[in-house]
């Protein structure tokens, strides 16, 4: 059975997290449509699953302690958000199980060569790459680390 729904968290996951890397350590505002994209509301007023999950993703950063905000904007967006000591520490951190090796990488700085063996490196370039298996295991990777 393919868990959709779970790619789908992995890929909210990861985005927030890069929105969140990419502003450090600035508080910013992350909206939902930022990272699931556009959503109408049906005649009730309300969003589509598929938004509420990318919604609930946020919330559930939070209450995991990967990221802090002060307040929900309704369903729109999470204000004055940051990535947590946890989240920023796990993304910064050097990837454990570094295998992909070139030949070019000889050539490469030091400093280039340390940052291409993070964390957030891996999952930038899984984002990137538009790859859900991709993304799918540098995600379980990085939630794994602090279960």
């Amino acid at each position: 059975m393919q868990d959709l729904h779970i790619d789908d968290f992995y890929k909210d996951a990861g985005l927030i997290l890069m929105a969140l890397f990419l502003t450090f350590p600035r508080k910013s505002t992350v909206y939902v449509e930022d990272i699931c994209g556009p959503d109408e509301v049906d005649e009730f007023g309300l969003h589509s699953p598929r938004y509420l999950s990318c919604f609930g993703t946020m919330l559930w950063l939070g209450d995991e302690g990967y990221l802090r905000y002060d307040d929900t904007v309704r369903q729109e967006a999470i204000e004055q958000a940051v990535l947590s000591h946890k989240a920023f520490m796990l993304l910064s951190a050097r990837h454990e199980f570094i295998s992909e090796t070139s030949d070019e990488d000889d050539t490469l700085p030091p400093s280039v060569l340390a940052q291409r063996q993070t964390n957030v490196f891996r999952l930038h370039r899984a984002i990137r790459n538009g790859s859900s298996e991709q993304l799918r295991q540098i995600m379980h990777y990085l939630l794994a680390r602090h279960s």
